[in-house]
């Protein structure tokens, strides 16, 4: 079996689990994907095409590993349900076994909320567009924020900015919450798309800055003007948001015109603490925005100073940052690949 694993090493896992559900029959392979998420749907069928040309030898060698790791498991749950089943009608017969089974068997639920990770963008607005803004904060917060940030943008502009406010101070959601979204969407759901309804998970974290900040970042436009919106309801948050929206690294993403801009608005001192934590890349583009001699200055002043506190550099990448959207402000330098600033 040893040598079943040195031929499949090659393959990843995803592309050894594509050449399992290529051998079986449609229907077996429909049962497993039924049971996956969208995005495990998605890297199963992108596996299944990069493995369509692969020898017989390789194919083997997938499924002698496939037995090999099966054999090291329990067999216990495998089918349990038939053959709990079956063990009911031997024991009861088939009639008595069919009521008992039915009181017994657990039912299979599938949530709203994992309803509405197979619905598009437009679909999942017109459910939400007249709900209230906590409703549809909670809703775009269990969604993936590339879709979240979708369905927002075919929200109406006013709601934006306090649907978004509402996402970055939500914290952990009961399961009481949770229940109680079911219920608000579970009839406009069944109008687009069947399902048993009821909520099989507990509470859960949600939302925060962070999420907030993945949601703008992902909008098409609009992010200045709803960020904007945002301070003028919280300062404070919306700082936090942009804090998690925009980081030290992402000054990689400057153009050589910009970092210069900004390198020249920075004092020495902070840029020599703020360096200390930069990653290789964006230290060395850094420095080629400078004179030689200017590098060669901040790289020595960096050398003498030695280890430095993690809080020190933060608080000096922090301090850049602030400088950094200063000057976007004031239309000196544009943040973000997107073309737009984020503040």
């Amino acid at each position: 079996m040893a040598e079943a694993v040195e031929k499949t090493a090659d393959l990843s896992g995803t592309q050894s689990a594509a050449i399992l559900m290529m051998l079986m029959t449609k229907e077996e392979a429909a049962s497993i994907l039924s049971r996956l998420d969208p995005d495990e749907v998605q890297r199963l069928g992108e596996a299944m095409f990069t493995v369509s040309d692969i020898s017989q030898e390789q194919i083997e060698s997938v499924l002698d590993n496939f037995t090999s790791r099966a054999r090291a498991r329990t067999t216990l749950g495998f089918d349990a349900d038939s053959q709990i089943r079956g063990i009911m009608e031997l024991a009861l017969g088939a009639d008595r076994a069919e009521n008992v089974m039915a009181r017994i068997t657990p039912v299979a639920h599938t949530t709203v909320l994992d309803t509405l990770k197979w619905m598009d963008a437009r679909t999942i607005a017109t459910l939400i567009e007249n709900e209230h803004p906590q409703i549809a904060a909670l809703v775009l917060a269990c969604l993936d924020p590339v879709v979240a940030a979708d369905v927002l943008e075919q929200l109406d502009d006013g709601l934006q900015p306090d649907i978004i406010y509402r996402i970055a101070t939500l914290d952990t959601v009961s399961v009481e919450a949770l229940e109680e979204l079911e219920r608000l969407l579970l009839g406009q759901v069944s109008r687009v798309g069947a399902t048993n309804g009821g909520s099989n998970a507990g509470g859960a974290h949600r939302g925060g800055a962070a999420e907030a900040a993945q949601i703008v970042n992902n909008m098409s436009d609009g992010e200045q003007r709803l960020m904007k919106a945002v301070s003028k309801m919280d300062k404070s948050l919306a700082r936090a948001i942009e804090d998690e929206m925009f980081v030290f690294d992402d000054l990689n993403d400057l153009d050589d015109r910009n970092l210069g801009t900004l390198l020249r608005a920075i004092d020495n001192d902070i840029l020599v603490v703020a360096l200390k934590g930069a990653q290789e890349e964006l230290k060395t583009r850094m420095l080629g925005c400078m004179s030689k001699r200017a590098a060669e200055a901040i790289e020595d002043e960096m050398s003498e100073r030695g280890p430095m506190r993690v809080s020190e550099v933060q608080e000096a990448q922090k301090q850049v940052l602030n400088i950094a959207r200063k000057l976007a402000e004031g239309g000196s330098i544009m943040l973000g690949g997107k073309g737009d600033d984020y503040v």
